[in-house]
Order: C-alpha cells, then sequence, then structure tokens
C-alpha cells in the first residue's frame, strides 16, 4: 500500500500529529524533518543567526574598507608601522617683544602630535598655565590658544606688564618630555631728549632739543613742551619757536629756539600723551667759550660745534626713519 505523506499543516490536527491517508501514523514510523525544513519554519531570521555563529567561532570574518585579496585561514592583517614621533619647529617657536599693557602670544609649533599633550609652563615659578586647551591658573590674563587641525599652540597673555618677562616652556608629554624655551621680553614706552641732562648754549644761537619715543603700544597723539613747568606757545610774543613732530614706531619731536637769550636757561620737558616725559637742563651762557668742555661728566658745546653734531644727529634721524618705513 502506498502512504502519501503530507508536511503541510493541512495534513497535521491541531496538536501536530502527522496522519496518513486520515489514519494517525505511530511516533515511531515518522520520519523527521529536515534542518532546511526546521529552519524554513522560522523565516529569514535563522540566516542571520547562522552568520552570527559563524563570527563567534571565528569560522567567518566581516571587514570594513579593506582591500585586496581575501585573507587566507589563520593567517592575520599586516601590522602597521608605528606613527612618527612629535616634532618641534623651533623656527615658529621663538622669542617674543612685547609692549607694557597690551597682548603677547607664544607660539609652539608642534609637527605629530598624535595623542600627545602640549602643556606651557612659567620658569619664574615652575607653574603649570596651560595643557591642551584647558588653562590651569587663576590669573585670567592666561588663555590656551588652539585651532583644530593646526600645528600651533599658543600661550595669550593680556595686558602683559614688566612682571611677565623671562623664560617659558612649551612641554609635549612623550617619555621623555620633549621642551622648548621661548623668552618674553616685556618693554615700557621710553622717553629721551638728546643731548641731556644739561647742555649749554651760547647766546644768540639756536637752541634744538630733540626728543625720542620708543617702545609706544602707538604713536602719542601729542607731544608737550615745557619750560620750567609752563607750556610753551608757540605763537607767543616771544617769536622763533618751532616744533617738528614726526610719528612711527620711533617718534620724534624737535623744538628749535632761534636767538638764545638767558632767559630760555632752564629746565625743558618732553611730555608724549602716551608715556612718561624727559627733561633737560639748558644754560644759555654769555662770552666766548672753548669749542667743547667738561661739565658735570657731560660734555658742553659752543654754537659752531653744536650745530655740526646737531646736523649729524639730524641725517641720521633721517636715516633711521627711512630704514623704519
Amino acid at each position: 500500500m502506498s502512504a502519501r505523506e503530507t508536511g503541510d499543516r493541512s495534513s497535521t490536527d491541531t496538536r501536530g500529529r502527522w496522519q496518513v491517508e486520515g489514519e494517525r501514523v505511530p511516533a515511531s514510523q515518522r520520519a523527521a524533518p529536515s534542518r532546511l525544513q526546521r529552519r524554513s519554519q522560522h523565516g529569514p531570521a535563522w540566516v542571520v543567526l547562522a552568520m552570527l555563529s559563524l563570527l563567534s567561532t571565528g569560522r567567518g570574518h566581516i571587514r570594513e574598507g579593506r582591500r585586496g585579496p581575501p585573507l587566507l585561514l589563520g593567517e592575520s592583517e599586516p601590522t602597521l608601522p608605528p606613527p612618527p614621533p612629535p616634532q618641534l619647529d623651533p623656527s615658529h617657536s621663538t622669542d617674543v617683544t612685547a609692549l607694557a599693557d597690551r597682548p603677547a602670544i607664544l607660539n609652539c609649533r608642534v609637527h605629530n602630535i598624535n595623542n600627545k599633550t602640549v602643556s606651557w609652563i612659567r620658569h619664574r615659578d615652575i607653574h603649570l598655565l596651560t595643557v591642551g586647551r584647558y588653562t590651569y591658573t587663576s590669573d585670567q590674563r592666561f588663555r590656551a590658544l588652539h585651532e583644530e587641525d593646526s600645528d600651533d599652540w599658543l600661550l595669550k597673555i593680556n595686558y602683559v606688564q614688566t612682571r611677565d618677562s623671562g623664560m617659558y616652556e612649551c612641554q609635549i608629554s612623550t617619555t621623555p618630555p620633549l621642551s622648548h624655551f621661548v623668552r618674553l621680553n616685556v618693554v615700557k614706552p621710553h622717553t629721551h631728549i638728546l643731548g641731556g641732562p644739561d647742555m649749554h648754549i651760547n647766546t644768540g644761537s639756536t637752541i634744538n632739543l630733540t626728543c625720542l619715543v620708543e617702545y609706544s603700544p602707538e604713536p602719542p597723539d601729542f607731544i608737550y613742551w615745557n619750560h620750567n613747568n609752563k607750556i610753551i606757545s608757540y605763537d607767543s610774543s616771544r617769536g622763533g619757536v618751532t616744533v617738528i613732530l614726526e610719528k612711527g614706531d620711533l617718534t620724534t619731536s624737535s623744538l628749535l629756539i632761534q636767538k638764545a637769550r638767558p632767559s630760555d636757561s632752564g629746565r625743558y620737558d618732553c611730555s608724549p600723551s602716551n608715556a612718561d616725559s624727559a627733561n633737560v637742563t639748558v644754560h644759555v651762557l654769555n662770552g666766548e667759550h672753548p669749542a667743547a668742555m667738561q661739565h658735570g661728566g657731560q660734555s658742553t658745546y659752543t654754537n659752531s660745534s653744536l650745530g655740526n653734531i646737531l646736523l649729524c644727529l639730524l641725517v641720521l634721524l633721517a636715516a633711521l626713519h627711512a630704514t623704519l618705513m
């Protein structure tokens, strides 16, 4: 007798029992369903489970981004060479001269930083100032600056003072640490008068006082000249008073007083708007004197020799001004 066996749900009763032409088949005579038949009952989920099983046993590989032939059984990925070590660039990490009360920026350029960090240390008191982009000091004038994908690690100091002058260390967290030192020099505006502190002039000659203003954050808006604590009026009845002002990195102001007289003797002050003042004492003399004589450790000149010296100074100042421009 031929028996027709059906494996679908229509050939089973509610309890999943097998039947042959309406008759129940004993369990001992039933054919076990194949593995594929059992898995097909669960749909595509068994495919995912099978792949995960292969991966967990090491017999399967999923690689992203790998090109080239597949690896053989037991073959490992090729070992990549180590990255180059961090390298300092001293040519872009130079000493800095800054003006007082202005910001100063110290730079440390590091190539191939990889996963290392850059720190700034003040050597005066071995004080850690910054680590990476973070600042570790209560002095709010200090700030760490760094732009993403840049090799420059900056230390910015706002409103620098002369006490901030000194050595600063840029340190990379290698083993042993890699360091570079940057010197900060803070300067204040300086004013002085050529030929001071004493000048001797013959009666009737021209008084020529030249005031220099150096290291100024910007050229002064004005420079006042005072004689014995009184502002000199350029349009006074005395006449013959002229001031020549040249602004720049080096600002000069020249006071010219023609036909000097004894009343022109006294203290002259040069007072810039953004720097300390300087002074010189002028002595207007009567009678003949040697071309040059020592007075209080300073040379004193008569009209002829003083004129030659002033001419040379003006030529030098003109050359210096042309160089700065």
